[in-house]
């Protein structure tokens, strides 16, 4: 379903920023968990949908951002294409802008690169009410201080996204899981020794027993993997990854803490009590457990990274502090964007 209401929304903002009233963008809401709690006037944009622009022989496609990520994927595996950071949905009503907005990437990531490294551009109102474009539908019109790029991972906190290009790749040829059993030092040294070789890997898993790698490409390509790495092959490969990817999966079950960890993809095993969950190669380390917020930092900070608490837990700060540097960067950024500080105030950080 096609949907423009862009000028209900601009028409919003205006009155928001002419008062001062803060709003609380929300799309499929099926990310409401994830960040500080923020309070508004609520703005919807689930109503501004419909993919615009699809070309399969570019590889891009233009959709606004209410469009449903299932609409969009369907859309996609139609043409025999795909979305190549394979975003989560955590819902079916979720967006094409709450994945912008939230920068979630599935297992795919470490191998074929984050949502903002296949955003080409995107179109919004900014604080001022005014709309803006950045970027386009090619890679080539990255330039300057990119602010298309900026609007992944800035859970709307600096304007109000309305379109969004994407880069699309095809679905690979074949795809496989294998698996074997092994410790968790195991998995952590063959994840990376495999990240060097040239074999067509698509995700790597840990889940506290046995290591997952799956691989995707040509038919040769994937066959020479299967011969090199060995193990068994998983027969529901595709529904493993939907469960890993959507927290699905065991590992996700109960309600204790969830703790994201971003480090070092050849790091250490850390030694925290409760269960870990290791993804894209290493790099993302899923932690349950009743360690305290700052042991669970420093751990992050001692293996090269960050940590974020994910959801189930104290949502007054669930991102990393900023140095103050960065900080004042981010400030500065607000301040041009959202000079009346309008837009999901808090959501980040309780400062801006």
């Amino acid at each position: 379903m096609s949907n423009d209401i862009s000028q209900s929304l601009q028409q919003s903002v205006l009155e928001a920023a002419d008062k001062g009233t803060a709003l609380k963008i929300v799309g499929g809401n099926s990310k409401a968990f994830y960040g500080r709690e923020t309070e508004g006037e609520i703005l919807n944009i689930a109503g501004h949908s419909g993919i615009l622009n699809y070309e399969p022989t570019e590889l891009v496609v233009t959709a606004r951002a209410g469009t449903t990520l299932a609409e969009l994927e369907q859309t996609l595996a139609d043409n025999n294409q795909m979305l190549p950071f394979e975003p989560p949905r955590f819902g079916e009503t979720a967006t094409v802008g709450g994945t912008v907005a939230t920068n979630f990437s599935g297992p795919r990531r470490p191998y074929a690169g984050a949502v903002r490294d296949h955003v080409l551009g995107v179109k919004i109102i900014n604080g001022k009410g005014e709309i803006l474009h950045f970027g386009g539908e090619v890679m080539k019109n990255v330039a300057g201080y990119d602010l298309t790029r900026l609007m992944a991972g800035a859970m709307g906190s600096l304007g109000i996204l309305l379109e969004v290009s994407f880069k699309v790749i095809p679905v690979p040829q074949k795809e496989i899981t294998l698996y074997r059993n092994c410790s968790i030092d195991t998995a952590i040294q063959t994840m990376n020794d495999w990240a060097a070789r040239p074999y067509p890997i698509t995700a790597s898993v840990f889940d506290g027993h046995n290591l997952y790698m799956r691989f995707g490409g040509s038919e040769n390509a994937v066959e020479a993997a299967r011969k090199k790495f060995g193990g068994d092959e998983l027969n529901d490969s595709i529904d493993y990854w939907q469960r890993i990817k959507e927290h699905q999966h065991g590992f996700f079950d109960d309600d204790t803490p969830l703790w994201r960890l971003s480090v070092a993809p050849a790091s250490k095993p850390f030694d925290l009590p409760g269960k870990t969950l290791l993804d894209w190669g290493g790099a993302q380390r899923w932690y349950k457990g009743e360690a305290a917020q700052e042991i669970i930092r420093r751990t992050a900070r001692e293996a090269g990274g960050h940590a974020v608490m994910f959801r189930d837990g104290d949502r007054s700060q669930p991102f990393q502090p900023l140095e103050p540097v960065i900080m004042r960067l981010h400030k500065n950024l607000k301040q041009a964007m959202d000079p009346k500080n309008i837009f999901n105030p808090g959501r980040l950080y309780a400062k801006f």
